[in-house]
C-alpha cells in the first residue's frame, strides 16, 4: 500500500489526499467511520488517473458527492473514496445550457441559472447535494426531477475512458440512473433550461426555500428523505399515522417536524439509523401492509 500511496501522491496534491478520514465529515448525516483513502480530484483527468491507480493495486473505489443521500456504516470504508466536491464545482453558460462540474451544489447552480435569466432549475434550490450526486439518484423535489433537465453527462468509466452520455443513455427513472450500475463516475453535467424573467425565477426559488424551511428539519443533520414514495402514498404521512413522529433509537430519531426524515439528534451511529429504519418499516407494514423502501444509500462496513 505504500506504493499505492506514492502513486496517489503523484496524481493528487497533498491537501487533497487524506488517510483514515472520518466519513462523518463528508456526509450530511454527520455519521460514518473512516475511509482508508479519500481524494478530492480537481478534474476528470485526475479522476481517471486515480481510478487507474486503484485498479492497478486492486483497491476498491467508491465515488460520492456531497454525501447528502448517504449513510456510511460505523466501520467505515475499506479502499478509496473519490469525493467529487468543490474542486470540481465550476459552472458556465452556453445559450440556455448550463455546464457544471459534478461537484457544483444544486443551490449554487440554481442561483447561477436565475442570475442568467434561465428557468427550470428552481425546484432544486434547496436540495442539499451536488449535481453529480443528483444525477446519480435522479434527485427531485416539488414535482421536479433532475432527469427532466439534464441533456447530457460526461463521466469517467471503467477502463478510464471519458464518455459522454446522452439523455436516453442515462436511463433516468424514479430515484434511478444508469450510473447506479455502470461503474462510471459523473464528472460534468449539461443542464438544458429555458429563458425566463429573473425576478419571477427568484420569487419561485424563494417560495420553495420558505416551504422547505417551514416543513423540513434542515436545522438537524439528516440524509434528506429517508424512504422512497410508495405508489399512491406519502412515506412521511404513513410514518406519522403509525404514531412514529419523534420515535428514537439511540441518537437517531424520526423527525418531529417531518416524519419522512430520520435525523441525527445527537451522537447517532449508523447502527442506530439502520435499527430505526427497520423499526419504522415494521410498524408501517403492520399498520398499512405497505413496505417502505429506503431512499438513502448505505455503504461501508459495520
Amino acid at each position: 500500500m505504500n506504493e499505492f500511496m506514492t502513486k496517489l501522491q503523484n496524481i493528487v496534491a497533498e491537501p487533497r489526499l487524506l488517510l483514515d478520514e472520518p466519513m462523518a465529515k463528508h456526509t450530511t448525516f454527520r455519521i460514518g467511520g473512516p475511509a482508508d483513502y479519500l481524494v478530492l480530484p480537481a478534474s476528470s483527468e485526475e479522476v481517471a488517473a486515480v481510478q487507474a491507480a486503484a485498479r492497478e493495486y486492486a483497491v476498491p473505489v467508491i465515488a460520492l458527492g456531497n454525501g447528502s443521500n448517504l449513510l456510511v456504516r460505523d466501520g467505515g470504508i475499506r479502499g478509496l473514496v473519490i469525493k467529487i466536491g468543490e474542486t470540481m464545482g465550476y459552472m458556465r453558460k452556453s445559450d440556455t445550457t448550463v455546464i457544471a462540474g459534478a461537484g457544483a451544489s444544486l443551490g449554487d447552480i440554481s442561483r447561477f441559472a436565475a442570475c442568467s435569466g434561465l428557468k427550470g432549475m428552481e425546484f432544486a434550490v434547496g436540495i442539499p447535494g451536488s449535481i453529480g450526486g443528483a444525477v446519480f439518484m435522479n434527485a427531485g423535489a416539488y414535482e421536479g426531477e433532475i432527469g427532466n433537465i439534464v441533456s447530457a453527462v460526461t463521466a469517467v468509466c471503467p477502463g478510464n475512458d471519458l464518455k459522454r452520455f446522452t439523455h436516453a443513455e442515462i436511463e433516468f427513472g424514479y430515484r434511478h440512473s444508469a450510473f447506479q450500475s455502470n461503474g462510471c463516475i459523473v464528472c460534468e453535467v449539461e443542464i438544458s433550461l429555458s429563458e425566463g424573467d429573473s425576478g419571477s425565477i427568484e420569487n419561485r426559488m424563494g417560495d420553495y426555500t420558505s416551504r422547505r424551511n417551514a416543513k423540513q428539519p434542515i436545522e438537524m443533520p439528516s440524509a434528506g428523505s429517508t424512504f422512497k414514495r410508495p405508489p399512491g402514498h406519502f412515506a412521511g404521512t404513513l410514518i406519522e399515522q403509525a404514531g412514529l413522529k419523534g420515535f428514537r433509537v439511540g441518537g437517531a430519531q424520526v423527525s418531529e417536524k417531518h416524519a419522512g426524515f430520520i435525523v441525527n439528534a445527537g451522537g447517532a451511529t449508523a447502527k442506530d439509523v439502520m435499527a430505526l429504519i427497520t423499526e419504522v418499516q415494521r410498524k408501517v407494514y403492520d399498520k398499512f401492509r405497505i413496505k417502505l423502501q429506503p431512499e438513502v444509500r448505505v455503504i461501508g462496513e459495520d
